[in-house]
């Protein structure tokens, strides 16, 4: 029903060879992957197109990738799915800034009705939304917003696209090539029992942080509890404000708790007023 694959291959016409060879069968109907930013993008688009034929490939560039084996680097990680048990429906949002919650309803209807025509299972309590989006655009909230207001009751997840952390430039990859400053919604459908579910390791210190100003379109903080914002990181996590940095950021995240969960909120960079930008 499921297949998964992966290529640490460095040539991209080796990367497709291998991913065919891995997940191509006669039900395969839908293909998701996750890759590097360090190949050759638009060559990597095509021979993935030469390999999958009529198959849907949709995936994005990403920071390091889960396969069978754990994370790694470097690498192209995907999933197969059999249109025996999947009925896959998949958009492209190519213009964020200008995506309303009057589209996304129209995106989401017509996303229905392409499921629907396969027959596999009723929308309604038998489906899932997953969003990849363009993770630099800065306009990911607007549009989670849209489409979850669209999907009403349909559990919707996903993520930003990454570029190994060089935070230069980010894809996503839909009808045979790469897109930048866009997102894709992939509408999936199948009889199958399934669960939408978050976990992490974040163990919360006890120390409330009280964001006192900020611009929220830049997502950029500018006090803490009334202080500087770096600052008052810096004093919560024990370091100077010179020694931060990505590592440190990724190892004592902040988190906005909602009701009893927590959910991470990157800090990007200390800019030179001491504020701090986030992704």
């Amino acid at each position: 029903m499921i297949r998964t694959a992966m290529s640490e291959a460095r040539l991209v016409e080796t990367v497709a060879q291998d991913l065919a060879r891995q997940l191509i069968h006669p039900h395969l109907g839908f293909v998701l992957f996750f890759c590097s930013a360090e190949y050759d993008l638009p060559a990597l688009g095509d021979a993935l197109q030469q390999y999958f034929g009529g198959v849907r490939l949709v995936g994005c560039t990403s920071a390091g990738e889960i396969t069978a084996q754990g994370y790694s680097r470097s690498c192209v990680s995907a999933i197969g799915f059999d249109h025996r048990s999947f009925s896959i429906a998949c958009e492209l949002i190519d213009e964020m800034e200008r995506f309303s919650l009057i589209d996304a309803q129209q995106l989401v209807e017509r996303l229905g009705s392409a499921c629907r025509s396969n027959s596999l299972a009723p929308i309604k309590g038998h489906s899932f939304a997953l969003t990849l989006l363009d993770g630099l655009s800065s306009r990911e909230e607007q549009v989670l917003a849209a489409l979850s207001a669209a999907f009403g009751s349909i559990p919707h997840f996903g993520g930003s696209a990454g570029d190994d952390n060089h935070l230069s430039d980010t894809h996503v990859y839909y009808d045979g090539r790469f897109h930048s400053g866009a997102a894709i919604v992939v509408l999936v459908n199948t009889w199958l029992d399934f669960e939408v579910f978050t976990t992490h390791h974040i163990l919360p210190n006890g120390e409330k942080l009280v964001v006192t100003r900020a611009d929220s379109n830049g997502r950029r903080v500018f006090e803490l509890n009334a202080e500087p914002a770096a600052e008052e990181y810096a004093r919560l996590i024990g370091v100077p404000v010179a020694e931060l940095d990505h590592r440190l950021f990724a190892a004592h995240p902040l988190a906005v708790r909602i009701n009893e969960q927590y959910y991470v909120r990157s800090i990007q960079k200390v800019n030179d007023d001491l504020s701090l930008t986030f992704y």
